[in-house]
């Protein structure tokens, strides 16, 4: 397994910065959150070596043809470094905020993919679906195939992240859940398909502390949102998590290690922590904890 980093970094320079000390840190990987596809490409030109990735881009109001060429933009300016996730969002944001509709979301992905993924294999695409069509050849790319992987958390999604993508890319799935919840489904679904062995890229708040129960309590403060969004409180109760902070790791250093060996028994390729701030440190301690793990885990 892997360590990446997730970006807790403000605005496009701060964040370019950060991407560019990870790199030098010995991080293998970094994410930023959302639609942040043009930001890593701006990344990608001014780093060499670290891996790139969204978690992830929201599919309503894209379109897949639209988003494969983001994707093949970054790819070129990265040297083959970015990897493309990408998610359903939620209907309070699809709904409310959006005004789309949000009926059979897993369907609307899988007509998404289907168009996506070949044309970020450099593959023309001939289809007329019921949500999405296009039919055409993808836009010249010099950087290679895009990886994907998608948000999966529900067992219709997690088949199609292990038929049609690369994987999938999570957040607040503990390795509980992973092992026994996530891991088992997308393997079968790869296996199944005849596809590689797909990745499951994690993402959990990670604080480095001698008051686990005080930070533990900030998480539950900072990441409160996420127990109240359906699949995020789905994924939650796989891992035994009555509140975000559960899921959390916090700790102090052996009790970090052995939650980063528990994540990667359960299957985890690639780890992208977000560190988070508590009242009794910073995040600086978390940081260099994490890239001393990164440097002896990455090589």
């Amino acid at each position: 397994m892997q360590i990446g980093l997730t970006s807790g970094a403000p605005g496009v320079a701060r964040t370019v910065a950060d991407a560019q000390r990870a790199e030098s840190e010995g991080f293998a990987a970094y994410a930023t959150p959302g639609d942040s596809t043009a930001t890593l490409a701006l990344i990608g030109s001014q780093t060499d070596r670290i891996r790139l990735l969204t978690a992830v881009v929201p599919i309503f109001g894209t379109h897949p043809a639209t988003v494969a060429g983001q994707a093949q933009v970054a790819q070129d300016a990265s040297n083959g470094r970015f990897t493309l996730g990408v998610g359903l969002s939620h209907r309070p944001m699809v709904v409310d905020q959006m005004g789309l509709a949000f009926d059979r979301p897993a369907a609307r992905m899988r007509e998404y993919l289907q168009i996506l993924v070949p044309l970020l294999r450099g593959e023309a695409v001939d289809q007329s679906g019921e949500y999405y069509s296009f039919h055409g050849e993808p836009r010249p790319s010099a950087g290679g195939d895009v990886p994907c992987a998608i948000a999966a958390l529900a067992p219709v999604m997690l088949r199609l992240s292990g038929e049609l993508a690369g994987g999938t890319i999570l957040w607040m799935a503990n390795a509980k859940a992973i092992e026994d919840h996530i891991a088992p489904r997308v393997n079968r679904a790869a296996s199944n398909a005849g596809a590689p062995a797909p990745e499951i890229i994690a993402g959990l708040p990670v604080a480095l502390t001698d008051d686990p129960a005080d930070a533990r309590e900030q998480a539950n403060q900072q990441f409160a949102m996420y127990g109240t969004l359906p699949s995020y409180r789905a994924v939650l109760d796989h891992g035994g998590a009555a509140m975000p902070g559960d899921a959390a790791l916090v700790g102090n250093e052996a009790e970090l290690d052995a939650e980063l060996d528990r994540l990667e028994a359960a299957g985890v390729t690639l780890f992208n922590p977000a560190i988070f701030r508590t009242e009794q440190g910073g995040p600086a301690r978390t940081r260099e904890y994490l890239a001393s793990r990164a440097k002896a885990r990455n090589g």
